[in-house]
């Protein structure tokens, strides 16, 4: 197939993608905003309403890698368009929960179809544009994220204002509706018609379904937490000694042997550590240290999406350009200084100095973000997109429970009053790693066009 599209297909491939990609962002920040009317409606407690997050999240985590693998052994398209299909169904099958286990049921199969979305989308926008535009479409892609997550609290509590929380799940039938119907647009990737491995499919499920639930667990049962996370080990072990021959594993082992791809990944966890870890943070350290709101608190969280959407266009630039060597390794010091500043800065009950503050966060973030993804992509030959997607999917997410789980140990080890602030200066430690880790690659190759 050509190297990219021709417009106005090209802009509707696009579209298909960033509409998919709204569709699962979207979903998961209007599910964590209705978790305490969800627990009322459904009569379980506020700690079993939180199951209906991690199901969501195990499902994506472990579902990544597969996911990718099989897209790439039966076509990127194929599989992204069952990804929005399996999705959108499972939406429906939330909206009609009678009871909290059919929920949890529905929020894996959401789950699996997110990945699919998640592992390939990028991957597609790779076959749509031109090799110099991929900066700027994983820009877009950033902007949509950002956008989205901003957006969810606010449409999520529109929502219930004037309806129950079914409608929050009915909502993404439209948008996964107009996704299906861009998605005649996407280019035909076609797969190599590998059978993929179901035991190592397996063992990969078995491992990060072990290391999420067992982060959750941590905290309050830290023994059944540690049982499963010597699972994960050794499911990792056999799956590790199972793939690593291959020549196109399920953790793409091929890929991480080149320093730019490795050296990228390592970053990108370390960075999505501390931006998780910051803004746990910052959620508690406004309600609990300084009295705000949930109300207000989610208006001074919103300065760091919103400063994301409006970096990301100009890191995509500057990445078709410049060296995302260096564009990391700024990103990820700014976003140090920031978390790092929100640390020390002596607040005395007001909070608008964190406005800044935030907004620093989130221009240091978009930077790192979109510069570092088109590294890790580029880096991979353009037949092993798909598990390249899988890697970095499955890096973020990684980073973000690590984030959350330094946040949890913290509460449970540190003075309540104490636990935020040392929390975000770990967050800015991390970041500040991701930053001099990306400084690693500078000199390195940092693209294939295979």
């Amino acid at each position: 197939m050509s190297a990219a599209l021709k417009n106005p297909r090209r802009a509707l491939a696009i579209a298909a993608v960033l509409l998919a990609m709204a569709l699962v962002v979207l979903d998961a920040a209007i599910a964590n905003v209705a978790l305490p009317t969800i627990a009322v409606s459904l009569q379980v407690t506020p700690a079993m309403s939180v199951w209906i997050v991690t199901a969501y999240q195990a499902a994506l985590v472990m579902a990544l890698l597969p996911c990718a693998s099989i897209g790439e052994s039966f076509g990127y398209r194929r599989t992204f368009v069952l990804g929005i299909a399996v999705f959108t169904v499972a939406s429906v099958a939330c909206a009609l929960s009678p009871s909290l286990p059919w929920l949890l049921a529905a929020r894996i199969v959401q789950g699996l179809g997110g990945a699919s979305i998640m592992a390939l989308g990028v991957a597609l926008l790779r076959f749509a544009v031109p090799h110099h535009q991929l900066g700027a479409a994983i820009g877009w892609n950033a902007v949509t994220v950002a956008a989205s997550s901003a957006a969810g609290p606010a449409i999520g509590a529109a929502i219930l204002s004037i309806s129950s929380w079914p409608a929050l799940f009915a909502v993404n039938l439209p948008l996964g509706g107009a996704a299906l119907f861009a998605c005649q647009a996407l280019p035909r990737v076609k797969g190599i018609g590998r059978r993929p491995d179901v035991v190592s499919i397996g063992l990969n499920v078995a491992t990060f379904a072990s290391l999420v639930v067992g982060a959750e667990l941590l905290a309050a049962i830290p023994l059944p937490a540690v049982v499963l996370f010597v699972v994960a080990t050794f499911c990792l072990i056999i799956l590790v000694q199972r793939e690593a021959p291959k020549s196109a594993p399920l953790i793409p082992f091929d890929l991480l042997r080149a320093p730019a791809f490795r050296i990228s990944v390592i970053a990108s966890v370390c960075c999505f550590a501390g931006q998780a870890a910051g803004l746990l943070a910052l959620s508690f350290y406004l309600q609990r240290d300084l009295g705000q709101t949930t109300l207000v608190t989610g208006f001074y969280m919103t300065f760091w999406p919103v400063a994301v959407a409006i970096t990301a266009p100009l890191a995509g630039h500057l990445a078709d350009r410049l060296s995302t060597a260096w564009l990391c390794a700024v990103g990820g010091l700014v976003l140090s200084i920031g978390l790092a500043a929100a640390s020390l800065c002596p607040l005395q009950g007001d909070p608008w100095p964190l406005v800044p503050i935030t907004l620093l966060c989130g221009f240091g973030f978009g930077l790192f973000n979109v510069s570092n993804n088109r590294n890790m992509f580029l880096s991979a030959p353009r037949d092993r997109s798909s598990a390249a997607g899988g890697m970095q999917g499955t890096a973020r997410l990684v980073g973000q429970s690590t984030g959350a789980v330094i946040v949890t140990l913290l509460f449970v080890l540190t003075p309540m009053g104490a636990a935020p602030r040392v929390a975000l200066g770990i967050g800015a430690v991390l970041t500040l790693a991701a930053g001099c880790v990306s400084a690693l690659r500078a000199g390195k190759v940092e693209c294939s066009t295979r």
